[in-house]
């Protein structure tokens, strides 16, 4: 697969985001995920993304006894500062001794002595962004982790950070159909040398096209809970229409749907790769064709005039959620 840099590392310019196969989408079986896993690394994927939270640690789990014995076959990036607390409420977390206690969590889970990309989940308003970057310096002298990441910043909040510590990856949002870091971040993970990692690249699954309907989805799926405008069911029948004149875009070009989702990402910069997660082993393979696919600069410039945010009815995240992410605030 296509390399790009992440920080310093080399990775497939299309990683595997590890969400899905413990929680978000309905159900995973916990077999089938291993296989997937497993298969990925054969597949042509460098790049594993997880996170302490997904699943309450059950992505770790899964990739650290499935793939302890091919540790060094990928870059494993993993995040903390996203917890549930006793009532089962999301809560924001980046005060630096419990970042500190994560990360020793996530490496016994993940059965490694070191993760290679560590990432701060969310800013937390309450924590300095100096502070918990601080403990993340602190990670990386001890030997812990070997780089940096947050996810869903501000231009501010990196530049405050990276000023901390070298910041390696900037992990956001962003699609066709979701701009924000076209506000400010793009610019300065380029101008910085930061790579910038793309999730949710496939817009949840809305630019593959096979999810026309909604009505059919688990009730544990993330797309059906009122935390995500674009999929309550007025708003998705009239967003849907948008996909008759972008599929006659991808059968132009040759490819599917979800790949031409993931050129147009590759295709904004040499400094941003994407990280479309998936428990379906043949979604995984689709998007790693996705690669190699090259958009000269007319079918970029006609895909962004298709589907922007000026284009999508309703926001990515309720007015409270948006008011509570920092990447909001460019």
């Amino acid at each position: 697969m296509h390399q790009r840099k992440l920080g310093p590392f080399d990775v497939s310019a299309i990683g595997l985001g590890c969400m899905n196969i413990a929680q978000g989408y309905g159900p995973a079986n916990d077999d089938d995920s291993i296989r997937l896993l497993a298969a990925a690394l054969e597949q042509g994927y460098t790049h594993l993304d997880t996170a302490s939270m997904y699943g309450m640690g059950h992505s770790e789990g899964l990739i650290g006894r499935t793939l302890k014995a091919r540790r060094n076959d990928y870059v494993l990036a993993s995040k903390c500062g996203i917890a549930r607390d006793a009532d089962g409420k999301r809560v924001v977390n980046g005060h630096p001794d419990v970042i500190r206690s994560t990360c020793e969590e996530s490496l016994s889970r993940l059965q490694t002595d070191v993760i290679d990309l560590y990432y701060l989940h969310r800013v937390d308003p309450k924590v300095p962004v100096e502070e918990s970057i601080g403990a993340f310096k602190d990670l990386v002298d001890a030997g812990k982790i070997r780089t940096v990441g947050i996810s869903e910043c501000s231009v501010d909040s990196l530049r405050r950070a990276h000023a901390v510590h070298p910041i390696s990856a900037v992990q956001s949002e962003y699609s066709l159909w979701t701009r924000t870091p076209e506000r400010g971040i793009l610019d300065a993970c380029r101008e910085l040398g930061v790579t910038f990692v793309a999730f949710a690249p496939l817009a949840r699954a809305f630019l593959t096209g096979k999810a026309q309907d909604n009505s059919h989805l688990d009730e544990n799926d993330i797309r059906c809970t009122n935390a995500r405008p674009r999929f309550e069911p007025e708003n998705f029948a009239k967003n849907v229409r948008l996909l008759e004149p972008y599929a006659k875009v991808a059968e132009r070009v040759g490819c599917s749907m979800a790949q031409l989702a993931l050129a147009w990402v590759l295709a904004r910069g040499e400094h941003v790769v994407a990280i479309p997660g998936t428990k379906h082993m043949d979604f995984m393979i689709e998007n790693a064709g996705a690669a190699d696919i090259r958009l000269d600069a007319a079918v970029v410039e006609e895909l962004d005039a298709l589907i922007d945010d000026t284009k999508v009815v309703g926001t990515r995240y309720t007015a409270a959620l948006m008011k509570a992410t920092d990447s909001e605030r460019d």
